[in-house]
């Protein structure tokens, strides 16, 4: 059965300002209030879906979404570099970083692979295939969304770096009945312009990370 899922990037943290791997943190409270003032209006869905983290339910709430959590949308699990910045753990562990920006099957931090992160979510996207609802809606993360991105264009995990995920973007992806394709990507949730093209990660880039 045809489908669509509408993927938008949560709003950003302290963690995206600085640079760190996200814990569970919060919305800041200068997010939120601009948040309250975009007057979004989503698209007609049969079913809108939340990550379990704090910082996409409280994205959801703050655009008059209301949303269910889902386990299977959670954040990428960065366990030990929770909290710390990728310059802090690049001055400490340059090989550690490299490894995890090269290879997609490591797990450096001891927690979830980039590859591991691919699977989970193409598994979800099959059941949101197969379960019959015709738009769903979900708040998620940017690790998340590139995941679904390759998953949908059959890209190998390599090509992770390759996709540029913002804060308040939206991802669209449709299900034919057989497969998912990309509608488009980066789209702003304040405006209709068109994404911006990617670029591959740099280390100072405050995106990477959450």
């Amino acid at each position: 059965m045809p489908a669509r899922l509408t993927l938008l990037s949560h709003a950003s943290t302290a963690a995206t300002r600085l640079s760190a791997f996200p814990a569970d943190e919060p919305l800041e409270d200068s997010t939120l209030a601009n948040l309250t003032t975009l007057n979004w209006q989503p698209p007609r869905a049969h079913q809108i879906l939340t990550a379990p983290e704090l910082r996409t339910q409280q994205t959801a709430k703050a655009l008059n979404l209301a949303a269910t959590p889902t386990p299977e949308l959670r954040d990428l699990h960065y366990r030990n570099w929770q909290g710390r910045t990728l310059a802090d753990l690049h001055a400490e562990d340059p090989q550690a970083i490299a490894q995890w920006l090269t290879d997609p099957t490591s797990s450096p931090h001891e927690g979830e692979s980039i590859a591991s992160l691919v699977t989970r979510i193409a598994a979800w996207l099959d059941t949101v295939a197969t379960e019959g609802t015709l738009h769903t809606i979900a708040i998620t993360h940017p690790a998340v969304i590139r995941a679904a991105i390759l998953h949908s264009l059959n890209a190998p995990p390599q090509s992770f770096w390759r996709i540029d995920i913002a804060p308040l973007t939206l991802t669209d992806l449709r299900h034919n009945g057989r497969t998912w394709t990309l509608r488009a990507t980066a789209i702003p949730l304040a405006s209709h312009d068109p994404p911006q093209p990617d670029h591959p990660p740099q280390t100072k880039n405050p995106r990477q990370t959450s």
